[in-house]
């Protein structure tokens, strides 16, 4: 249950966005661990404290109940915002459960949010309530940063093997004709000696990820490939990823992959599903969607993938959906649940033996006039004081192979091994 205080807001916000130099590394400026975030080539949000927050109950209208938590507190937030972009003013962050039987959904007004938006602009909101002290000014770089120390590994729901075993039962499951593909994620934990510091993690993967969305709410931590949806005024976009291979040791393996990759018809139609599983969500909020024709070739620092972008413009009428609606009405796409989505789902929780919790559910931002973005919470991890849970999953068809599917969670689980371990 909501408490009185998540029901009704926190009362009246007062919100001041002022233009500020530009700060360069956004996420060097974070002066506490609470940090939130989303950054991409340098350029995006990163926030700090907390001036008002809710967490959501498990059920299929907790995106619904928090546009509704979140609607009250902008409408009544007093204001002055001098910059009017995309980002400034009040901005919410959020990471939203995978299951809706899982609860721990969470929005995040910040106390202070740097923006910066890669074309010269930057921008500083503070936000306090009447009778409180605004938040410290501008802020400096912080230069050190505890990294993680003495790290243990241990294996999560499901070790290896057995995970391997789910899979080929997946698979079993889809050669008889009861869905066309699932999705199966495995995790593994890490501990430190003390508690972990999310800044020293963010930082790590949006300098070895630049092409990737660096995000942080709640101690949900990541770097992912994939863009949910985008909602810029009346236009709405998405980057779909499915099919993967990892890179070459040399350019010549790795232009030999990205050609095995391009014709490879396991991995073309894991991808076709993912396309379809978000045209289909958007087509009806739509007046004009594009979307590519065919699949192009994405590669990242240890993997390349299959991409296809979506583009549209929302259909008029009345105020467009906000970013959040958008990633309402688009999860759980394909790419992180399967075809059809209710038996992939009731797959999934019969053989993965594990709680998502927010892993594979949308995370990201939206701000008072319905901008934001917002992607699926991939190649990541949660932190809880000295505890990471950290989580990996691929796309199951017809033709995959239990054990080529164990190595590629290996190689997806690397980005947030290699932010714990330095």
């Amino acid at each position: 249950m909501l408490s009185r205080r998540e029901r009704h807001g926190a009362g009246r916000l007062l919100v001041r966005t002022v233009a500020v130099p530009d700060p360069g590394d956004l996420l060097e400026r974070i002066p506490q661990p609470d940090v939130v975030a989303w950054v991409h080539h340098g350029a995006g949000l990163a926030g700090w404290g907390e001036a008002v927050r809710v967490t959501l109950p498990a059920g299929e209208d907790r995106f619904t109940a928090g546009e509704k938590w979140l609607r009250s507190v902008f409408d009544a937030a007093d204001v002055d915002d001098q910059v009017r972009v995309r980002g400034s003013g009040p901005v919410a962050f959020g990471t939203f459960t995978f299951d809706a039987s899982s609860d721990g959904s969470v929005l995040i007004v910040p106390r202070v949010i740097l923006g910066r938006d890669g074309l010269g602009r930057a921008w500083l909101t503070s936000v306090t309530e009447p009778g409180k002290d605004a938040a410290a000014g501008w802020p400096q770089p912080v230069n050190e940063l505890a990294a993680p120390a003495d790290l243990r590994w241990h294996d999560g729901s499901l070790p290896g093997p057995l995970w391997e075993q789910a899979v080929a039962q997946a698979v079993a499951a889809i050669k008889a004709g009861h869905l066309r593909k699932v999705v199966l994620a495995r995790d593994v934990f890490a501990s430190a000696a003390d508690q972990i510091d999310a800044r020293i993690l963010v930082r790590r993967l949006a300098a070895r990820y630049p092409d990737c969305f660096t995000f942080a709410c709640d101690g949900m931590i990541g770097a992912t490939p994939e863009l949910l949806v985008r909602r810029a005024g009346r236009e709405v976009s998405a980057l779909v990823l499915g099919g993967t291979l990892p890179r070459g040791g040399d350019p010549a393996e790795d232009l030999a992959l990205g050609e095995e990759l391009l014709a490879s018809a396991k991995n073309n139609e894991e991808h076709a599903y993912a396309v379809d599983s978000i045209r289909e969500a958007l087509e009806p909020l739509c007046e004009a969607l594009d979307v590519d024709a065919r699949p192009s070739l994405l590669k990242f620092p240890n993997l390349q993938h299959l991409g296809t972008r979506v583009r549209g413009t929302l259909a008029g009428g009345g105020p467009p959906r906000s970013a959040l609606a958008l990633a309402a009405a688009v999860h759980p796409p394909a790419a992180v649940c399967g075809t059809p989505a209710g038996t992939a789902l009731e797959l999934i929780r019969e053989l993965e033996q594990m709680d998502r919790e927010r892993y594979a559910g949308p995370v990201g931002w939206v701000d008072a006039d319905g901008n934001g973005e917002w992607g699926i919470a991939l190649r990541c991890g949660q932190l809880s004081g000295r505890t990471a849970r950290l989580f990996a999953g691929c796309g199951i068809v017809a033709g995959s192979e239990p054990t080529a599917e164990l190595a590629e969670t290996l190689v997806k689980l690397q980005p947030m091994r290699g932010a714990l371990e330095g």
